[in-house]
């Protein structure tokens, strides 16, 4: 396809596929004429990862290419390439500074048996969750989020049974971030939902 028809199939502006281009985000097509070039499935995918990356998970140009060149370099490791694309995975793989509250966040890690890098910025956020809530006098221990944790391994598994099937790299980072970055305020919603029956059965007027 040329350039005009990429644009028209993936939602992107030709100026903005050309700026992709220079940037060495997208590799260069098929050259066909001094000034055209033809374009085909493979680009259209990476066009739509890089879509996804900058607009829904809202990295920047550089942090997107060393996401994708991250991604080319594991392509064979589904994992990784699922934990580099939803950011659960830090490029540098450093540790997460130690605190209290982080060392509780092992503790629970390893309580529940999950294999979770100790890079992983998610161990951060719930260890600054924990410290916070815990400053505003609400005790939120391992004990407590356990139940919760044992919710999240089911909804994991419903994630990840919708990218079954895909055996494109590409793909798999793009279905996957979409469904997780985007199905996460369809969750809340439906935690807040939840929460008003329950509180309805519990407290009937």
């Amino acid at each position: 396809m040329r350039i005009s028809e990429l644009s028209r199939h993936s939602g992107v502006s030709v100026t903005t596929i050309k700026y992709y281009l220079r940037e060495g985000l997208l590799q260069p097509g098929r050259q066909t004429a001094a000034t055209q070039a033809e374009y085909d499935g493979r680009h259209l995918r990476r066009l739509r990862l890089i879509r996804a990356l900058t607009g829904v998970r809202g990295l920047s140009v550089s942090t997107t290419r060393e996401v994708l060149d991250a991604l080319a370099e594991h392509a064979g490791d589904t994992h990784r390439v699922l934990g580099l694309a939803l950011g659960s995975l830090r490029l540098d793989d450093e540790p997460a500074e130690k605190t209290p509250e982080g060392a509780e966040v092992a503790a629970l890690v390893q309580e529940l048996g999950w294999d979770v890098h100790e890079s992983a910025p998610a161990r951060a956020t719930l260890a600054e969750t924990m410290s916070s809530l815990r400053s505003l006098g609400v005790p939120l221990d391992r004990h407590t989020l356990l139940p919760y944790a044992r919710l999240a391994e089911r909804t994991a598994t419903l994630d990840l049974d919708q990218l079954d099937g895909l055996t494109d790299p590409l793909e798999t980072a793009e279905r996957a971030l979409l469904l997780t970055v985007l199905l996460e305020p369809a969750l809340m919603a439906l935690r807040r939902m939840a929460q008003e029956n329950e509180s309805a059965r519990r407290h009937p007027s």
